[in-house]
């Protein structure tokens, strides 16, 4: 794929986002474009992964997921949690699509604590706390992400309404809150295991995700 309509060419700014540059980027998905940006206000780099023509659509109902950074699961395929299987899926999702936006947000590891202090609640999980009790056991938040800058990004790249693919309610009312229409919320919903049914679980009773795929599994506290 090449530049957008010239979309992604050189760089911008909007809001708290710099546009640094754009890059075709082959994948085992598919032909993306990784376009590279600055957050102006933390100062984190981020990514975000365009497929087909957006603009093409007036930037409306476009398919896109805001992908949290794990490297635990993304690059090495834990199976605590089921991040690694939502970015193939999305990426996969986006290019069959034919168009859409993955966003990579970093700085968000272990819901926002970092990749030490996330290995930490790790190791309070396999002890026998839940995921929320580890955080606040370690004096963190439970959840310390910020996505106003995945909508920073979204601005920039001209799209207007997304099709998000989420289960996470709070990334849905945070677009909608910084100017992004959500004309869906599309569910991607990853089979559990048993090393992150107990996870997954206190997601949905806890974190208010959406997982309604687990009232199928039994034999496991929350």
């Amino acid at each position: 794929m090449t530049e957008i309509d010239g979309v992604l060419a050189g760089k911008s700014q909007s809001a708290g986002v710099e546009r640094v540059v754009s890059s075709p980027l082959p994948t085992v998905h598919g032909d993306f474009e990784a376009v590279g940006y600055l957050d102006r206000t933390r100062g984190d780099e981020q990514v975000a992964l365009v497929y087909g023509d957006i603009r093409g659509a007036r930037g409306e109902g476009i398919l896109t997921r805001l992908h949290s950074e794990c490297l635990t699961g993304d690059a090495f395929g834990s199976r605590h949690c089921e991040c690694g299987p939502q970015l193939t899926t999305a990426l996969r999702e986006i290019a069959a699509e034919g168009r859409g936006v993955l966003i990579y947000l970093r700085g968000h590891e272990g819901r926002g604590i970092g990749l030490l202090a996330k290995l930490q609640a790790m190791k309070l999980q396999s002890e026998g706390l839940d995921t929320v009790e580890a955080n606040l056991a370690l004096g963190l938040p439970v959840d310390a992400r910020d996505y106003g800058v995945g909508a920073d990004i979204l601005h920039d790249l001209g799209v207007r309404s997304v099709r998000l693919m989420s289960n996470n309610p709070r990334k849905r009312e945070a677009l909608v809150r910084n100017g992004i229409r959500v004309d869906a919320q599309v569910p991607l919903l990853i089979p559990p295991c048993d090393d992150n049914i107990t996870y997954l679980r206190t997601k949905r009773e806890r974190l208010d995700h959406d997982l309604p795929h687990l009232d199928a599994v039994v034999g496991h506290r929350v």
